[in-house]
């Protein structure tokens, strides 16, 4: 029997469902670019991430004024050293020694500096590649000559079109021609130092290019039939983990099979010129918003399951000066008047909330009772919808789907009513019947009755 809780308890609700929800998942951030004559100073910046719950932030330099608004806010920072440094970094030890003194020292620890990003997406730049990884080296002995090499780690984002193949995922690969100057070397600079991998990955460059043969809801995260990997079997639902796939995919190929990868820029604009396709408010607010409750409800990539998603949102505000297609001066979460272009979760407990609308019911939440409810197939929804949910519950959900297959103690009566409903089920129970856990987009609703499909008997716990 369900019972309902009045509204002011439901901010405590939402804390538990996070931290039974969301526990061991992945970590959003968001970067904070600066090309723009309007935006609020680093000290409201500072404020506005406090209050929107944004903990971690990733910079494009190490300004005084912004590290010094970031002290002591309980935000991790990125900082980066510029591609423009990168020659003398590469060169001079003195120079590093310098740069860590006058950039990270002064601020650190007072301002969590955890990460440094030695220049940014330099695969694209032939003349610099091959000064990334001496820079890098210098940089981080320089970080442990003042012992604090431990503590922040060094690592230089990449861009997509390093790879020579990607499609399907398990075909990726680098290009030739960056393996030795820069990839190879790079990724035993990463796994020497305990670092990861920094990757942007923009799902809207492959969709506006190729909107004739990418599916939209299958870029934007929205309930699709998916790609199954014709190389490797395993099947993907978003056009996102797919490019991680295919980088992971690509390290593997150099024996590279332990290193994580953080996506250190990723976004969708919500404006753009005539031939953007896709760009827009709507397509934005969709993408990021499902992105966000992906990374706070789920556990890794199809070929990396285990390695929760970190991410960091691009940006966090539409910046007036970048040059370039319209695109590129609308992908902020924010207008410099610190107004919201579009409405996002962007912690757990509102991603909580977004995804459990099956379970709000005006200003009262659903929890069913412990041990006695259950989780099962609406069958009034449409059969896409069904199997949608219930290939994400075997497969991202990890739900114990065995009983359901051919042959074994659930298989029959073979429907897919039956078969989605064990597994939502499944991925119901192994969430600890925590709110928001059995929707699938409207295709489940809670029971307090034990389903009955033939002899099977539905588990009340994992």
């Amino acid at each position: 029997m369900s019972s309902f809780f009045p509204s002011f308890l439901i901010s405590f609700l939402l804390i538990s469902i996070s931290i039974s929800v969301f526990a061991d998942t992945g970590k959003i951030g968001i970067n904070y670019g600066r090309i723009a004559d309007d935006l609020p100073t680093p000290d409201e910046v500072a404020s506005l991430l406090k209050t929107q719950g944004i903990t971690r932030v990733k910079l494009y330099d190490t300004d005084t004024d912004v590290l010094k608004a970031f002290s002591d806010a309980n935000i991790s920072v990125t900082v980066a050293l510029p591609n423009e440094n990168l020659t003398a970094a590469a060169s001079s030890q003195s120079f590093t020694d310098s740069w860590v003194q006058t950039r990270i020292l002064p601020f650190y620890p007072n301002t969590n500096i955890n990460a440094i990003a030695v220049g940014n997406e330099v695969n694209v730049n032939p003349n610099i590649t091959s000064y990334v990884v001496p820079a890098m080296k210098n940089v981080y002995a320089s970080l442990q000559k003042y012992s604090v090499s431990d503590a922040i780690k060094i690592s230089t984002p990449i861009s997509f079109s390093a790879l020579e193949n990607s499609y399907p995922s398990s075909s990726g690969s680098f290009k030739g021609e960056l393996l030795e100057p820069f990839i190879q070397p790079m990724l035993e600079f990463l796994k020497k130092t305990d670092s990861y991998m920094m990757v942007n990955a923009y799902p809207f460059f492959a969709y506006s290019g190729n909107s004739d043969q990418i599916s939209l809801d299958y870029a934007l995260f929205k309930p699709n039939s998916g790609v199954v990997d014709s190389g490797n079997g395993l099947k993907y639902d978003n056009l996102f983990e797919a490019q991680l796939d295919a980088v992971y995919a690509a390290m593997d190929l150099l024996k590279f099979n332990d290193l994580k990868i953080v996506v250190t820029e990723t976004g969708w604009p919500s404006k753009g010129d005539e031939n953007e396709i896709g760009a827009s408010s709507p397509n934005a607010a969709a993408y990021n918003g499902n992105l966000v409750k992906r990374v706070l409800t789920g556990n890794g990539t199809p070929l990396r399951p285990n390695f929760p998603l970190d991410v960091y949102l691009f940006a966090l505000f539409n910046e007036n000066q970048k040059p370039g297609p319209t695109s590129e001066r609308n992908y902020g979460l924010f207008y410099p008047n610190q107004q919201k272009v579009y409405n996002i979760p962007l912690t757990a407990a509102e991603a909580a909330a977004a995804v459990a609308p099956a379970a709000n019911l005006g200003s009262k939440v659903v929890v069913p009772k412990a041990g006695q409810s259950w989780c099962v197939a609406n069958e009034n929804i449409s059969k896409e919808k069904l199997q949608a949910g219930l290939d994400w519950a075997c497969g991202e959900g990890q739900a114990d789907c065995r009983p359901i297959q051919p042959g074994a103690t659930c298989y029959n009566p073979e429907s897919l009513v039956a078969h989605a409903s064990y597994a939502f089920n499944s991925y119901y129970q192994k969430m600890a019947r925590a709110v928001g856990t059995c929707d699938f987009g409207g295709a489940a609703y809670v029971v307090t009755q034990s389903p009955k499909f033939g002899s099977c008997k539905f588990p009340t716990s994992n």
